[in-house]
Order: structure tokens, then C-alpha cells, then sequence
């Protein structure tokens, strides 16, 4: 081999053993000496072809005087050459290469660094970590939100590492997990401290809907809106403010969760202690009205004490309408109080009991047998439905619309709207039912105008508790429509008078045409009204029955006595 040729090949050995330490050392961190100090530049061998210069800044702020030739130090090797000859090193470089090997171990075993933010960045800060630099989100610097960070910029405190990329080079940190982990522990402690009953002192943090959170020194208790007072609190706003000091109770405490509800009401007297005896049933009362709902409104009698108008207690003739149209929050009305239910905290009232009953006040304006006037309002298949005065209804049944003519006949002339007059026959207060009858007004010129006869016929023995005989002209739902034998009158049985037991009182039994015995329960003549009941005739029957022929003290039953009446007046 010629002398030429082996060169070539230890040329090309070198050469490749050149290459190969430039793959080794770049991207490394390697140890090198410091061969000289030349003004604000180290120059730095670090076993490489050429040697390299790094600021002195770059050594934690060492002057030329601190770092002496001959000093070994640690350098990152950006290029092993650049342009000018010399090598690329970097000890910042080599300070965040040697920072992210010791943090990831504290990442993977969850533990605190120590850092210092020193810069603001969008969405949040940065932080050195002993020479890596890191992202703390601005959500993640505190449990709440801060107005100033200044305080705590260029301050050794710990954090948390929550996310590392080392290809990327991204570390996110947070400063909040370190706040919550201490503040557990302190929470921990307090709540041990902690008793129910125990009346503490503490400042309104956060007001929300529901309640006020307060802060008890170091752990924050609820104050729930229902728990602020006896009287009803729409908003925590109208008792208490933020930074305010209250004296509050502690009523629950959760040990595991560390949770604390508080109560301020419980620190005054019950109002509801005694209250029966305050309000008793019937007594009228004065409130505001502090809330309206579709079921009632709710009425404050004293701060704490509150009561319920239901909708079917606030008017006599309003059904159905919505509590907003009668009353309107924050007035001022009067009440009567109905019940009062002290366990369950509740107090009903009444608005319309306040006013006179506008039935009663009918009856003594308009006693049975005076003629009134009045709009028609409805028609339906039994009579017609007249508006009073007073805001009440009045009803005409079928068969007081006209003498001799059928009521389904008569009530088609009637359409609603029209102005008739009718003449009182019965007011049931009880019942809020009020009677009318068309046919009796004019009385017997009436008759013999509807029956073309020259006069009514005579009354002869039609009186009260008198018995007479009914043919039944019709049947419907609610009773019959019958006429008395022998007479121009007619009357009607209502289904409660059918019969003394339930099973008789069923119209279906009887059918048109049927002749009953009935019993006379009122008569006016002048009216021309007549009221029968086959009820009242069973029950005068079997009272006298009882009284000729023993009572049911002497051993003989109902039915041996009734027969034994039965008979004797079969043989009369």
C-alpha cells in the first residue's frame, strides 16, 4: 500500500471520527475549564476542536473576580463550531437542562418546587424554576380572584407542577393547589375546634342568591337565606352586606366534607312560640302582602309571622280568578284569621270573611216573596241563571217559568242578556243558593193569562203539612216535575226529598204519569208556590205511627209498628 493511500484513509478515519463527535456533543451538556476571562466573556474549553465564549452574566451574576481561570463548570454545546471558528456554548442552556431533569423527578413523585414569578404574559404569568421557566395561569395564582399580583412577584414561594412537555418545553404550575392543600389542613383543624350550637363571630365574604358565605377565620360557613330571619328574605341583600361582621349559630357541621351551615334567626325568639293565643280563630288582623302565587297570597302579620289567603278565601262571588287581581304585593289589608296550625307553622286567612256575606245581605234586602230584577246570565238545561244585586246569582228553575206550559217549551223564549223580573222564593246562605220564580210574578192574572182560564181554582185544603196526591209531569237529574191532583199547581221534588233512604232518592225510579203521596212543606198562596216532599210525608208518617202504636224503646220493631199503622188505616 502506497504511502498516498494510507493518508487518504486516515484522512477519511478522522474525518468520520469527527462527525461522530460532533453527533455526541451537540445538544449536550458537557463539563469544560475555563481558560480565560476576557471582559464580560469566559473563554470556556470544554474537550472540543475549538473553544467556546458565554457571558459571565450567564453564571448567576459572578464577576470576572468570582470565576477564575481554571474553574470547571457545566455548559450546554449549542454548535461545535459556528462561522467565527469557535464554539456554541450556553450555561443558562445547561442550568434549565439540569432544572427539568431534577423536576420532572418532583413531577413524577408529586412534589412542591420552589419558584419565583417574574414576568406577566397573556392569560397569566411566568415563573422561574431555578433556571427552566414555566406558565402559571392566571386562574391557578390564588383560591379567589386577585386584583394586585405585585406582591407577589420575585418572591420564593412553592408550587405545584401540573403539566410538563419537554419537547415541546412547556411546565404549567400552579400556585391555587398549593393554597388548597394548606387551607385544608387549617380547615381541618378549625372544624375540630368547631361545635352545633356554638354562637361565633365571622365577615360576609360572598352574598348569592341563596345565602351569604362567611368566613369564620380561615373557613367559610353558609348563612342561608331561610336561616337570616323569621320573616321572609326575597334577597340576602336586604339584611346583609360583604365586609359586614354578624354573630351567627352554627346549626350543622359535616366532617368529611368540612361543610358549616350557619343561622342568624335562631339567635332571636320564636315567633311562633304562643301563637294561638296572639291569633286566635275569628280575630280580625291587619298584614302586609308580601308574596302573590296562583294558590293565594301570603300576608305578614309581625317580622316572622306570616300567613296564607287562599284563593277561595279572598272573595264571595270571584271563582276562579287569579289572586293578582284582587290584591298587589305590599298592600296593606285586613284578615280574619281561620286556623292556626303552630307545628307546621302555618296560619290561614281569610280576606272575604272581612266583608258581609253578600247572600246574607240579599236575604234581609230581598226576604222570600219580593220581586227583584235582574239580567239573564245563563241558560241551561234545568232553569236560567238571573244576575242580582249584590253580585250574586239568582236561579229560575223550569218549572217556575210558567203555570201550564212545559219549562223546556218556556225557557226558549229567554235568550241571554234579557232584562226579566222574577219574584224571591228561597235564599239558602248556607248553600249560596238564592230561588227565583218568573211564573209567580202577578200571581193569578199570570195563570189565567198562560191557561186562558178565567180564574185560578181554589186552594181548598192545600196547606201546610196537608197530604195530597202528585202525578209526575217529568223526571230529570235533579228530582221530579210533578203536578198536585185536582189543582192548577205544580211543584218540584227535589231528589232529597224523594225518599229517607239514599236508594229512593233516585228520580230514574219513578216515571211520567206516576201518582205519588207527598207532604205540603210550604205554601204561599199569594205566590202561588208549593213546596212537597215524599220524605217528609214518610217521616211525619212513621213519628206518628210511633207515637199511637208504641215507641221503639217497647220491644217492637219499626217495622211491626209501621205495619200495624198501615193496617188501621186500611180499615178506615
Amino acid at each position: 500500500m502506497s504511502n498516498a493511500q494510507m493518508s487518504r484513509d486516515d484522512f477519511a478515519s478522522l474525518l468520520e471520527a469527527s462527525f461522530h463527535e460532533h453527533d455526541v456533543a451537540e445538544g449536550a451538556v458537557v463539563k469544560g475549564t475555563v481558560v480565560a476571562i476576557e471582559k464580560d466573556m469566559a473563554v470556556i474549553d470544554a474537550g472540543l476542536k475549538v473553544e467556546g465564549r458565554v457571558a459571565l452574566k450567564e453564571f448567576g451574576g459572578r464577576t470576572g473576580g468570582e470565576l477564575k481561570v481554571g474553574d470547571i463548570v457545566e455548559v450546554y454545546v449549542e454548535r461545535i463550531e459556528n462561522a467565527l471558528g469557535e464554539a456554541v456554548l450556553s450555561r443558562d442552556k445547561a442550568r434549565r437542562e439540569e432544572s427539568w431533569v431534577k423536576l420532572e423527578v418532583k413531577f413524577n413523585n408529586n412534589e412542591k418546587v420552589e419558584g419565583q414569578i417574574f414576568n406577566q404574559v397573556k392569560g397569566g404569568f411566568t415563573v422561574d424554576l431555578d433556571g427552566a421557566v414555566a406558565f402559571l395561569p392566571r386562574s391557578q395564582v390564588d383560591i379567589r380572584p386577585i386584583r394586585d399580583v405585585g406582591p407577589l412577584m420575585n418572591t420564593p414561594q412553592p408550587f405545584q407542577i401540573l403539566k410538563m412537555d419537554k419537547r415541546r418545553g412547556n411546565i404549567v404550575v400552579s400556585r391555587r393547589t398549593v393554597l388548597e392543600e394548606s387551607r385544608a389542613e387549617q380547615r381541618s383543624e378549625i372544624v375540630q375546634n368547631l361545635e352545633e350550637g356554638q354562637v361565633v363571630e365571622g365577615v360576609v365574604k360572598n352574598i348569592t342568591d341563596y345565602g351569604a358565605f362567611v368566613d369564620l377565620g380561615g373557613i367559610d360557613g353558609l348563612l342561608h337565606v331561610t336561616d337570616m330571619a323569621w320573616r321572609r328574605v326575597n334577597h340576602p341583600t336586604e339584611i346583609l352586606q360583604i365586609g359586614q361582621s354578624v354573630k351567627v349559630q352554627i346549626i350543622r357541621i359535616n366532617q368529611e366534607t368540612h361543610r358549616i351551615s350557619l343561622g342568624m334567626k335562631q339567635l332571636e325568639a320564636d315567633p311562633w312560640e304562643g301563637i294561638g293565643v296572639k291569633y286566635p280563630m275569628g280575630v280580625k288582623v291587619s298584614g302586609r302582602v308580601t308574596n302573590i302565587t296562583d294558590y293565594g297570597a301570603f300576608v305578614e302579620l309581625e317580622p316572622g309571622i306570616e300567613g296564607l289567603i287562599h284563593v277561595s278565601e279572598m272573595s264571595w262571588t270571584k271563582k276562579n280568578v287569579h289572586p293578582g287581581k284582587i290584591l298587589s304585593t305590599s298592600q296593606e289589608v285586613e284578615v280574619v284569621v281561620l286556623e292556626v296550625d303552630p307545628v307546621k307553622r302555618r296560619i290561614s286567612l281569610g280576606l272575604k270573611q272581612t266583608l258581609q256575606n253578600p247572600w246574607e245581605a240579599f236575604r234581609d234586602m230581598f226576604p222570600v216573596g219580593t220581586l227583584v230584577e235582574g239580567e239573564v246570565k245563563n241558560k241551561t238545561e234545568f232553569g236560567l241563571f238571573i244576575g242580582l244585586e249584590g253580585d250574586v246569582d239568582g236561579m229560575v228553575h223550569l218549572s217556575d217559568l210558567d203555570w201550564t206550559r212545559p219549562g223546556e217549551q218556556v225557557i226558549e223564549e229567554f235568550n241571554k242578556g234579557d232584562v226579566v223580573k222574577a219574584q224571591v222564593l228561597d235564599v239558602d246562605v248556607d248553600k249560596e243558593r238564592i230561588s227565583l220564580g218568573i211564573k209567580q210574578v202577578g200571581g193569578e192574572a199570570q195563570g189565567s193569562a198562560a191557561g186562558g182560564a178565567a180564574s185560578a181554582p181554589e186552594a181548598g185544603e192545600l196547606r201546610r203539612g196537608s197530604i195530597v196526591t202528585c202525578e209526575v209531569t217529568a223526571v230529570n237529574e235533579g228530582g221530579l216535575e210533578v203536578a198536585i191532583v185536582d189543582t192548577e199547581y205544580t211543584s218540584f221534588i227535589r231528589r232529597a226529598d224523594l225518599g229517607r233512604d239514599r236508594d229512593d232518592q233516585r228520580p230514574e225510579k219513578f216515571s211520567v204519569g206516576q201518582k205519588v203521596d207527598v207532604r205540603i212543606t210550604q205554601f204561599d198562596k199569594k205566590a202561588r208556590r208549593v213546596g212537597v216532599s215524599i220524605k217528609a210525608l214518610q217521616i211525619a208518617e212513621e213519628k206518628e205511627a210511633v207515637a199511637q202504636y208504641g215507641s221503639t224503646d217497647s220491644g217492637a220493631s219499626l217495622g211491626d209498628i209501621l205495619a200495624a199503622a198501615m193496617k188501621n188505616r186500611e180499615e178506615q
